[in-house]
């Protein structure tokens, strides 16, 4: 799951945009059911996030324009289905969200190296803009760089944004010169993703401090009001080795907090979604 989610502000309280929560809800439960929701569930699943009627046809809408779904019937009931686009930005997200692997230095780095003529700037901005949600730091104007364990996945993800074309790909080990942590310091913005994780640990504090847990709509809220915010921050933080983070690091935290979140409300969450929904939907049609 990526693409769509909003970022985090500074504080708990953050808000995010409804058309996030949606592609969230897919996300997690849509797939299982031939990547299918009815309209009427997700104006209750939304309402019980705080979103009124309105503000959700209008995210479906914007939803449906940017090519993420397709008006879809099943049962005789209007909805909306995942688009062969939505289906694989969500699996381009799902190793990254909830499996990243953690770098270690010995790995050695991935360099981009890229020059887009100036008349073709859109597409230097569009190249920017996927390298960085891969989570590349900035070496200088056209040199990025990323753990070693990216290669695979950028190189796909360029490949189909059609931007291979003006990339040149490199492992590479760091020699000298300068410290290795004060040089990643340097190529990534630690102190913004510090901030953005301890919103994370703020946010989600609450319910991790009920000792007996959520069940029903207040498990399912807070799950995918968590998600949402989560989901964004493996992308910035590709997995940077621990060894050359700083010492209080609040990603190492966040990922435990995250992990304990859902493995205390995933289940009740998945199971009030089944019954607003009625479970997986008959033969669904164009």
């Amino acid at each position: 799951m990526t693409t769509f989610t909003e970022a985090p502000g500074s504080g708990p309280g953050w808000q995010v945009q409804p058309r996030a929560l949606i592609v969230t809800i897919y996300g997690l439960y849509a797939r299982e059911a031939a990547g299918w929701l009815s309209v009427a569930s997700l104006i209750r699943l939304l309402a019980e996030l705080g979103v009124d009627e309105p503000a959700v046809r209008s995210s479906i809408s914007r939803l449906k324009q940017r090519g993420v779904l397709e008006p879809r019937r099943a049962g005789g009931a209007a909805g909306y289905a995942l688009s062969r686009r939505g289906r694989d930005i969500l699996a381009e997200g799902d190793q990254r969200i909830f499996g990243r692997p953690r770098a270690r230095a010995a790995d050695g780095w991935l360099l981009a190296v890229f020059s887009v003529p100036e008349p073709q700037r859109q597409r230097r901005h569009a190249l920017r803009s996927r390298l960085t949600w891969l989570g590349f730091g900035t070496v200088s104007a056209g040199v990025w760089i990323a753990p070693g364990h990216l290669a695979d996945e950028t190189a796909a993800a360029l490949e189909r944004g059609g931007l291979s074309a003006y990339v040149s790909l490199f492992r590479a080990d760091y020699l000298a010169f300068g410290d290795l942590r004060e040089q990643v310091g340097r190529w990534w913005d630690l102190d913004r993703l510090q901030g953005l994780y301890q919103a994370f640990l703020d946010s989600v504090g609450p319910a991790l401090a009920e000792p007996g847990g959520r069940g029903g709509a207040e498990a399912f809220a807070s799950y995918v009001r968590a998600l949402t915010a989560w989901r964004r921050l493996p992308f910035l933080d590709p997995g940077l080795p621990a060894e050359l983070l700083p010492p209080d690091w609040n990603g190492l935290r966040a990922d435990a907090a995250f992990a304990a979140l859902r493995e205390r409300l995933a289940g009740p969450a998945r199971a009030h979604v089944l019954e607003v929904t009625g479970g997986p939907p008959p033969d669904v049609t164009g």
